[in-house]
């Protein structure tokens, strides 16, 4: 298949140092060619699946979620939790079928955004994965310093943040296949954890508990299945079921772009990152909708360490629900699980902040220093730059210094939003070009039946909760500057950045028009790579393979 190259830098040298302002392509293709330069395909299915899991699965599901019980209730909690399941599926679908289609180094929703839609989205999106996933990281690392101190409040949490800190900065420094396997036993654990809390709440549930006490669904009755909020009756209600919905956005926060994040370096994405999506989802599913039902049977929405606005451990409605069945012990283990959760999630959020910058750094949004890889595959510029961001951490140990810490933190309070209705754009620029283009459906592995009506549906949804993250500052009762402030100051944020870089390159069309949009480059080097591959067996077929040649079969 012949590739069609556009104008380029034409020193290898001078390729590495500098950007041509004037490609209009993401240079991803270009490095792609260039091994050495080139992060690895050192990530097998089971990694990615637990990358994307590790950065879901930290702080949201074991405490955050408190809050968002006491919130609206337990019917509240579960059906928002149902309907982000969703939405995010429909989501996750489209982004699956983009980067399946080309899924090569460097090559995140930024890039597509950058190739199959216009330069400007592709820049605006870049930073805001960058920023979002880097801001992650020491938020991550003050949870587990928090959590810890629930043993021990006597020892400085600088000391703990130091700790979880060189451990992440250190474990992505490695090549990837370690920081993947380390992501995949830690994880691991979380869903051991999760598994093993559900069996217990089914337990606590029939009354199996040291107290006998059998509680069925009596926390659904009293203090009830749902609650007002602000006003009373049933606006009361629709009001805390839409600030329920809202509130359970963040464990979602960018988990489908997670699983494009790895395509890069994951061996055979094309045939992976189908199954790594399926599998991601129902496991997301399983444990968000299994864990909502059975924290709301084992916390009542009313206990005290919910509504008093605790960050810590003793605000996790799991540590309460074992207190309250008086089963002693397991709250500390409970309590060490969320400091993995949290570290592991902080892990995460640095592999994925690093590989956002390098990416921009191949299609030139970002300097191209950070595009810069180790032998190893490891892009370090772009994890040490990205590392700087976790020194934030510290500022949480004072108490006026966490104040800015949190309005950093508050910029991103949006950015799952604007990165899903972005995502649908992309998809449906992407489908219109296939179409225009005439690519054979054959080729667009990941096609689903869902869209493109579920990118338009996840899209306009997405887009209203955006401009209703905020609303209940508008009650009299409940405007606040700061507030404000809080949940809006992202997006005109989004928009100046956009629309500055959008007049920078004014000579560039608002979109790229569906017969100029590039399906074909690294299209022919992908597949010649495939080629070559040796589809890896699974552990049945290892041991059937064994098993033959034990028996003296060929």
């Amino acid at each position: 298949m012949s590739v069609e190259r556009e104008p380029k830098i034409e020193s290898d040298s001078d390729a590495k140092h500098s950007v041509d302002p004037q490609v209009t392509r993401p240079e991803s293709v270009d490095v792609a060619e260039n091994r050495e330069l080139t992060t690895k395909r050192g990530l097998s299915s089971r990694h990615a699946q637990f990358i994307a899991l590790g950065g879901s699965i930290g702080t949201g599901l074991f405490v955050s979620s408190g809050g968002t019980l006491a919130r609206g209730g337990p019917a509240f909690l579960v059906g928002s939790y149902v309907v982000m399941s969703a939405l995010i599926y429909m989501v996750l679908t489209a982004v699956v079928e983009i980067s399946t289609y080309l899924p090569l180094p460097g090559g995140t929703m930024n890039y597509y955004g950058s190739r199959y839609v216009s330069r400007s989205l592709g820049f605006i999106m870049g930073w805001l994965y960058f920023y979002s996933f880097a801001i992650f990281v020491p938020f991550e690392l003050t949870a587990s310093a928090l959590v810890i101190e629930y043993w021990n409040p006597n020892v400085n949490n600088a000391v703990w943040i130091t700790i979880m800190l060189l451990l992440v900065v250190g474990l992505n420094l490695l090549p990837v296949k370690f920081y993947g396997e380390t992501e995949f036993w830690f994880a691991s654990l979380k869903v051991i954890t999760i598994v093993g809390l559900l069996i217990l709440s089914f337990i606590i549930f029939w009354g199996g508990g040291p107290s006998h006490d059998r509680l069925g669904f009596r926390y659904w009755q009293h203090p009830g299945a749902t609650k007002t909020m602000i006003v009373d009756g049933d606006a009361g209600r629709f009001v805390a079921a839409l600030s329920t919905l809202l509130s359970s956005v963040l464990p979602f926060t960018f988990s489908p772009e997670m699983i494009v994040v790895t395509a890069g370096e994951v061996q055979s994405p094309r045939r992976n990152l189908p199954k790594i999506a399926r599998n991601f989802f129902w496991r997301l599913v399983v444990f968000y909708i299994g864990g909502t039902i059975a924290m709301s049977v084992i916390c009542p929405s009313d206990a005290s360490a919910l509504t008093n606005g605790g960050s810590g451990a003793a605000s996790s409605p799991w540590v309460v629900g074992i207190k309250n069945a008086s089963i002693k012990g397991l709250d500390s283990v409970i309590n060490a699980v969320i400091v993995t959760a949290a570290w592991s999630a902080g892990n995460s959020f640095l592999y994925l902040a690093s590989r956002s910058l390098y990416s921009m750094a191949c299609e030139g949004s970002a300097p191209a220093i950070f595009r810069r890889c180790t032998r190893q595959g490891v892009p370090i510029y772009a994890v040490i730059a990205s590392s700087l961001f976790s020194l934030l951490a510290y500022m949480n140990v004072n108490s006026s210094a966490a104040d800015v810490f949190n309005w950093l933190l508050n910029l991103v309070n949006t950015g799952g939003f604007i990165s899903w209705v972005c995502c649908g754009i992309i998809y449906l620029r992407f489908r219109k070009a296939c179409e225009t283009q005439q690519v054979p459906k054959e080729m667009l592995t990941a096609r689903s039946w869902l869209q493109p009506v579920g990118a338009w549906i996840s899209l306009v949804v997405f887009a209203i909760l955006c401009l209703l993250n905020g609303f209940t500052v508008f009650f009299p009762s409940r405007w606040s500057v700061a507030d404000f402030l809080s949940a809006y100051i992202g997006l005109p944020l989004f928009v100046v950045i956009y629309f500055v870089h959008r007049f920078l390159y004014r000579r560039d069309t608002w979109a790229n028009k569906s017969e100029d949009v590039d399906l074909q480059s690294g299209l022919a080097e992908l597949e010649a790579e495939e080629e070559l591959e040796v589809p890896s067996m699974s552990s049945w077929q290892k041991f059937k393979s064994s098993a033959g040649r034990l028996v003296g079969r060929k």
